[in-house]
């Protein structure tokens, strides 16, 4: 079995892709509160500030920054996917099995990039905002409702108009147009 390497840098800034065992499936949309509770119940028993974040119907992405001195963004992500599953278990949602009975809602790993600088915590933010738009879902950045968008747009950080309209876009926020 392949070991992975995580980067620890205490205190430091992630940014994460986290994603449902079924890529077809919509549960992170369709039962957003319950997700909004896991992360708040993570963040009581192991703080962090969530810089960014949008969720998307079956992966989201996220930035994260922990605290002086924890390095420990795989026990939040176990916390977060933990609660958000008991919740969906205690609403009686079908959820399926792996062999040896774990649950076979999340896929097991996660991305983890962490973030070096100023530009490059502006570059994952943007991308981070922008993928609603890269993945059709909306045309614009402001129409997809679970984004901290909305939270930089009423804080003044970003314009509401911020990146326009998807059929004028000529930048590709980190990837290339298919």
């Amino acid at each position: 079995m392949v070991h992975y390497r995580r980067n620890r840098l205490a205190g430091g800034t992630y940014f994460f892709t986290v994603t449902l065992l079924d890529r077809r499936s919509s549960t992170l949309v369709d039962h957003i509160d319950d997700l909004r509770t896991a992360f708040r119940c993570a963040r009581r028993v192991q703080p962090f500030a969530l810089d960014a974040i949008v969720v998307l119907p079956e992966h989201l992405h996220a930035v994260f920054t922990l605290p002086p001195g924890d390095s420990d963004f795989s026990g939040r992500w176990r916390r977060i996917k933990g609660h958000f599953s008991t919740a969906l278990i205690e609403r009686r949602m079908p959820l399926e099995r792996h062999s040896n009975g774990d649950l076979a809602l999340w896929q097991r790993r996660f991305w983890e990039h962490t973030i070096r600088d100023d530009d490059d915590f502006a570059h994952h933010v943007d991308y981070i905002h922008f993928n609603p738009v890269k993945h059709g879902l909306v045309p614009r950045v402001g129409d997809w409702p679970h984004s901290s968008f909305h939270h930089y747009v009423s804080g003044g950080i970003l314009a509401s108009d911020w990146a326009g309209d998807a059929a004028d876009l000529k930048s590709d926020f980190g990837e290339p147009r298919a």
